[in-house]
């Protein structure tokens, strides 16, 4: 099995981890779950938390057998049991002598460049305050189209964003096999992937009522994390304790995501992965083999039509002939001059929009390609 040594990870906790059998929340896993982290902490590991369950304990506080279906119902039960999530976590770290911090964090909170510095540098203050960031979807206010849609993909963009050197998400089940253990006998558990691509089709449905991730999530959240040069482990929730292996060079059992070598920076991973886009450009085949072989940046030349609205520097999707996205960046120009400008010669843009700066519509420093995505 694959060991370790890291100085700060990610702790992602689902809801059939924390789930109690008759309802409500598991008082005795919250109460693991802080004993780990100040274990963790004497050893000098900084832990970020990332916990879903307040749906679950907002069910078991209204009485409710079955989760909510829409988006309404889910948010006054996530407003309830917010409350009591976080009311557990603290009870239980104070008793380590440990400060519990909430954070509910948006899509829109990662969406704008500010208001994501703004996130990181809360997290890093909490984090030289030995404070432990408690952080969940803020699924009270979250629009539909703007949630991150499962806590796996936010716990890969939290760690991401706190510098961690490894996400641990803990689950219901030891890791990823090779067929569904649970109606397949023979499936046999993969103990290291080094590439996610590889075993994507490996993946099944949600496994929990009360959960919205599966094992499709869990990929997704792979692969933003070896992408940022983070390594994730998926761990079965019953063997948390062996997280107390850390930094001790011993094996720790589960599946583990290897970071891959070629990492995207800072600003391209929010570019990939946490900024939205407003809109489309559809470029040419010549655009593409510059944008993809060439490493180029896009310039008007090669745009054939746009779609949606943005203003400058704005994040938008681009894609080929073929509605392929082909890469994502920050657009100089605003959908109305992109439109001005399609398809015409670097040297004639400064004729129509005056104050332009320089000839490219994405700069290459500015754009990420799916390939790297």
């Amino acid at each position: 099995m694959t060991t370790f040594a890291v100085r700060r990870i990610v702790l992602k906790i689902g809801s059939s981890s924390l789930n109690h059998p008759q309802g409500g929340l598991d008082e005795q896993a919250i109460a693991e779950v802080a004993g780990v982290i100040a274990a963790l902490r004497q050893k000098g590991i900084e832990c970020v938390l990332v916990s879903s369950g307040a749906v679950a304990a907002g069910m078991g506080k209204l009485g409710l057998a079955a989760r909510p279906r829409d988006l309404a119902g889910k948010q006054a039960v996530a407003a309830v049991g917010q409350g009591v999530l976080i009311e557990k976590y603290a009870r239980n770290l104070e008793r380590h002598g440990l400060v519990g911090a909430q954070i509910l964090l948006s899509r829109l909170d990662l969406a704008e460049v500010s208001r994501y510095h703004n996130a990181q540098n809360t997290l890093e203050k909490l984090l030289r305050l030995q404070v432990i960031p408690i952080i969940n979807e803020n699924d009270t206010v979250a629009v539909e189209e703007l949630c991150f849609g499962d806590n796996d993909s936010l716990s890969a963009l939290v760690a991401g964003f706190v510098h961690a050197e490894l996400l641990v998400i803990l689950t219901d089940v030891d890791g990823l096999y090779t067929a569904n253990p649970k109606k397949d006998p023979s499936a046999q558990l993969i103990t290291e992937v080094s590439e996610v691509s590889a075993v994507e089709m490996l993946a099944g449905g949600a496994g929990s009522m009360l959960g919205t991730g599966g094992m499709v999530t869990k990929l997704r959240a792979a692969k933003i994390a070896t992408r940022f040069g983070i390594g994730m482990l998926l761990l079965n929730f019953t063997r948390i304790r062996e997280l107390l292996k850390l930094n001790e060079s011993q094996a720790v059992q589960g599946t583990y995501f290897q970071p891959l070598k070629h990492r995207l920076a800072g600003r391209k991973r929010w570019i990939a992965y946490a900024g939205l886009s407003e809109g489309s450009i559809c470029i040419d085949d010549g655009a593409e083999k510059a944008l993809v072989e060439e490493g180029k940046s896009l310039l008007a030349k090669g745009i054939k039509s746009t779609e949606g609205t943005w203003e400058r520097h704005e994040i938008v999707r681009i894609v080929n002939l073929r509605g392929e996205e082909v890469a994502r960046g920050v657009v100089e120009l605003s959908g109305e001059e992109v439109e001005l400008v399609k398809g015409l010669h670097s040297e004639k843009m400064p004729q129509l929009i005056p104050d332009i700066t320089g000839e490219e519509v994405v700069h290459r420093d500015n754009m990420t390609l799916m390939l790297d995505m």
